[in-house]
């Protein structure tokens, strides 16, 4: 029985906090690695105008997302989650993309039971709407934002971009098998009696 819901994002999150910066140092002759980013924002890592930027990224987007690749164990871990909880992604991605990051998910075999796209960074309303005990996420404001207005614990995926101090109730994890440890942690499961 599935009781328990978590909200998962994606981008960062599920896929590796990398995704994006082959793309970039393509299109813009730069040579960035994760270590470059200090901000969400990516524009702030290089030269670049960001009006040329983000119109590089409408047309691009949809190619990033479908050759993502998942973090390290993240297929595994959600696999054996979804036979406790419910997974639902809620991500700032905008529908423009619903049918590329359901392709995503099919191709990469990783499980969903249902997928938002919000089309925006504000995941609180959506995160209470859905009703989720838990929530994953790499942006360090949403993390902090969605702790603190709907008191869940949120597992914050450790990027260089997102390492501002952190309240108690969001819990820094540096991959995948240690965000398990801590769910292990935080909703352990009834072990089944045997008379």
């Amino acid at each position: 029985m599935r009781d328990l819901r978590f909200g998962i994002d994606i981008d960062g999150t599920v896929t590796c906090p990398t995704s994006l910066l082959p793309h970039i140092n393509e299109q813009f002759g730069c040579n960035l690695v994760l270590d470059d980013i200090k901000e969400y924002d990516l524009t702030k890592a290089f030269t670049v105008d960001e009006h040329v930027f983000f119109e590089w990224y409408s047309q691009a987007e949809s190619y990033i997302y479908s050759t993502s690749p998942a973090q390290a164990y993240a297929k595994k871990i959600l696999e054996d989650w979804q036979t406790q909880f419910e997974l639902y992604y809620i991500s700032a991605r905008g529908q423009q993309v619903y049918d590329t990051t359901i392709d995503w998910f099919k191709q990469e075999e990783i499980p969903y039971d249902h997928i938002e796209l919000v089309g925006s960074h504000n995941k609180i309303a959506t995160a209470k709407k859905l009703g989720v005990h838990a929530f994953f996420e790499d942006k360090h404001d949403n993390a902090v934002d969605i702790h603190e207005e709907l008191d869940i614990p949120v597992i914050l995926f450790d990027t260089p971009y997102n390492r501002e101090p952190i309240p108690e109730g969001v819990i820094r994890v540096y991959d995948w098998q240690e965000a398990n440890q801590w769910i292990k942690k935080l909703f352990p499961l009834e072990e089944t009696l045997v008379n």
